[in-house]
């Protein structure tokens, strides 16, 4: 089982489980942008040496200014972390929600965190015949949010890609709820400003909306990312927040990317471009491909192909090409992996090695 650890990217463990050098994979398990780290990533790395004997800024300042001017929002409304995955553990920590409603299938630090803290949770199944799409419709939302219960929402939906209707979210603060929004894949959305819902984070206090830094700039070795909230609510997370949590190499390639405007263009260019290609192939070869504003794609294995998401994930492994078996996501089933959009040529190899793991298994009769 390569999500040993819960995540996809584990080269290490790979590399233990199919005998191949980890340099040596093609990695759809994980979500990078393949284009690579900016340029000023390497410039920041060099510079990096001058400052290691220092310790790091405690308040990340320089960061917080220039995410500040990025977004047009008060420096103190936002409050960066090692990664994303740190920032839900502290605002779970924060609100202690007594209850939280997830809308499955969807990334599972949300329910690890909630169950660290011993809270309950409730979850509302997204159909396959609506695309997962959560909708005001979906079963008990609603009463659900009447509750006064803690929302965890990830738009775009991880693994579905599927982004959340703002007003949907408008709907449930109006109802008295709390909700969190994972952004941390809105970078990639071209229509940014209509989907994201974190400048409302910084008027509304039951609002917070999380970023990651690692997926759209490539940088998944430095950990980094940012929630965004009223002031007053954030205080909560600065007192439980670990002293020094955001190295200082972590800060200076934070401030470094966020002038890349170039790449960013590149990227959204690339992804608008190859997205669909990939869907075309992988329909053509008789998959099953929820509709994406990511970086990756859920994708559904053939009826006829006689083999489960974990054996695809084997027989790919084999091949050097490393996919997530996302029956591991609640509120799947073994019919379901995650890919990656990669470059023109990584997804041509994607789609040979795919093509041949189900000709052989067709070719059993299995």
């Amino acid at each position: 089982m390569l999500e040993r650890y819960g995540h996809g990217g584990d080269l290490r463990t790979a590399e233990e489980a199919f005998d191949i050098p980890a340099h040596k994979f093609i990695d759809f398990s994980s979500n990078m942008n393949p284009l690579g780290p900016p340029l000023s990533v390497k410039q920041a790395l060099h510079s990096y040496a001058e400052v290691i004997g220092q310790y790091p800024d405690p308040a990340v300042r320089g960061l917080r200014r220039k995410l500040s001017e990025l977004h047009d929002i008060d420096e103190q409304s936002i409050v960066v972390g090692n990664g994303a995955a740190e920032l839900i553990d502290l605002i779970v920590r924060a609100l202690q929600p007594k209850l939280t409603t997830l809308a499955i299938p969807c990334f599972d630090e949300y329910g690890d965190a909630i169950r660290k803290i011993g809270g309950a949770i409730y979850e509302i199944k997204l159909s396959p015949s609506n695309q997962f799409e959560l909708d005001l419709d979906s079963e008990h939302l609603c009463g659900a949010a009447e509750t006064g219960s803690l929302f965890m929402l990830g738009s775009p939906n991880n693994p579905t890609g599927q982004l959340v209707d703002p007003e949907l979210i408008r709907t449930l603060l109006r109802k008295g709820a709390y909700v969190v929004v994972d952004e941390a894949f809105m970078d990639f959305v071209p229509e940014e400003s209509r989907y994201s819902l974190l400048r409302e984070a910084t008027r509304h206090e039951r609002l917070f909306v999380i970023r990651s830094m690692t997926k759209f700039y490539s940088i998944p070795g430095i950990r980094l990312g940012y929630i965004v909230g009223m002031p007053r609510t954030l205080s909560g997370l600065r007192r439980l927040q670990v002293p020094w949590s955001v190295n200082s190499l972590a800060q200076l390639i934070g401030e470094a990317v966020l002038d890349e405007t170039d790449y960013a263009d590149r990227t959204i260019a690339w992804l608008e471009k190859e997205r669909p290609w990939l869907i075309g192939k992988l329909q053509a070869i008789g998959f099953e491909v929820n509709p994406s504003s990511a970086n990756y794609l859920l994708v559904r294995i053939p009826k006829d192909a006689g083999i489960s998401a974990s054996m695809l994930q084997l027989e790919m492994g084999k091949q050097g090409v490393l996919i997530r078996d996302a029956s591991r996501f609640s509120g799947l089933d073994h019919t379901y992996i995650r890919v990656a959009v990669k470059l023109r040529k990584q997804n041509e190899q994607l789609l040979a090695a795919l093509e041949h793991c189900m000709n052989r298994y067709r070719s059993r009769g299995v």
